[in-house]
């Protein structure tokens, strides 16, 4: 009697245990995947409206993802137009082992600006020469950024920071008009984002993630 007992009582907690092994190996598969390409669209400064690109390494626990993010976009000032490229590589840290919600990042960022001033005056003992010139702005900066992003198919995401670079106070160029060729300093356009020591970053995102 006592070893029908004891094999009732060992068949039971042998069930018992791999009932528990079953509900942990479930609940393990439940979890969500690791989605690990995100496609998407930025809004903000100074990127104006970019592409972005950003892959979940699937090795050190999901929480490192190289990114990249690409704009080229036309601005008008008054008498001066702006051709803004936007180009930005970097690598996000994920705190979670999800690939979103907390993260920091950092980065390589270009800003390289095509400007026209279209109301230069020209010295002339004759006349008032009113005349065109154009001139390059490029800017490399070391991007710092702290954001989040939602889980899911569709995604948000939401950062700021602050790129840390060399601005020039002014632009230096010469611009020929009517055979006058002569030497100009202009301040530089308002570009959103740019100061005197770096870059402000502030951007809204969306997109698909796979």
């Amino acid at each position: 009697m006592k070893i029908y007992q004891f094999a009732i009582l060992f068949l039971l907690t042998s069930l018992f245990v791999h009932a528990q092994v079953m509900e942990s190996e479930m609940e393990e598969t439940d979890l969500p995947r690791v989605k690990r390409v995100a496609l998407g669209v930025k809004l903000g400064i100074p990127n104006l409206t970019s592409g972005s690109a950003e892959l979940i390494l699937p090795f050190l626990n999901n929480h490192f993802a190289p990114t990249i993010e690409y704009s080229k976009i036309g601005l008008n000032f008054e008498n001066i137009e702006t051709n803004i490229s936007y180009t930005e590589y970097g690598v996000n840290y994920y705190f979670n082992q999800k690939g979103n919600g907390l993260f920091i990042g950092v980065g390589k960022a270009s800003l390289s600006t095509d400007i026209t001033f279209t109301d230069l005056i020209f010295s002339n003992a004759l006349e008032t020469i009113t005349g065109s010139g154009s001139t390059n702005l490029d800017l490399e900066t070391t991007n710092f950024k702290i954001g989040i992003k939602t889980g899911g198919t569709f995604y948000f995401k939401f950062e700021v920071g602050y790129g840390m670079g060399t601005i020039p106070n002014e632009l230096n160029f010469q611009a020929t008009a009517n055979g006058i060729t002569e030497s100009f300093s202009e301040d530089i356009p308002p570009i959103p984002g740019l100061g005197k020591d770096g870059i402000l970053i502030g951007t809204i995102g969306f997109g698909i993630a796979f």
